[in-house]
């Protein structure tokens, strides 16, 4: 889905880190999914431990919150867990999710998002891979 707000990756180009292990980014496209990869590869880290830590956040089930409310109860379960790394760092529970995302399989690519809105998401997205290929080149 290409949107203003959700910028998804190139098609047809790299995109999984294990991709890159072998040879650096080649062009503005590359970098981009590169990045993007690598974010995304974080934030499931970061829901996986928090997910593993506070189970209110794994709850598929009721109760049911509101988006602001969910968005506060995400917000006070990083807090808590920054805490409680600096109080007892136990690094089991991120190997542990680090396990279980390596064994996730490669997903798919998203699927292709209206004309409209891929035309505008796409201006946007071409835009910062340039930029990302310009401050890669230039460093």
């Amino acid at each position: 889905m290409l949107k203003g707000q959700i910028i998804t990756p190139y098609r047809g180009v790299r995109y999984h880190l294990k991709e890159y292990s072998r040879r650096a980014p080649q062009n503005p496209r590359e970098l981009f999914n590169h990045r993007h990869s690598s974010l995304r590869n974080v934030i499931e880290r970061t829901f996986g431990v928090l997910k593993k830590r506070f189970p209110i956040i794994a709850s598929g089930t009721e109760p049911h919150y509101s988006f602001d409310t969910m968005t506060n109860i995400v917000l006070a379960c990083c807090i808590l867990h920054n805490f409680l790394r600096g109080v007892d760092n136990d690094e089991s529970l991120l190997a542990e999710v680090d396990r279980e995302l390596m064994e996730q399989p490669m997903d798919t690519m998203p699927t292709q998002a209206r004309e409209d809105d891929h035309r505008e998401g796409s201006t946007i997205r071409d835009a910062i891979a340039y930029e990302m290929w310009t401050n890669y080149t230039n460093n």
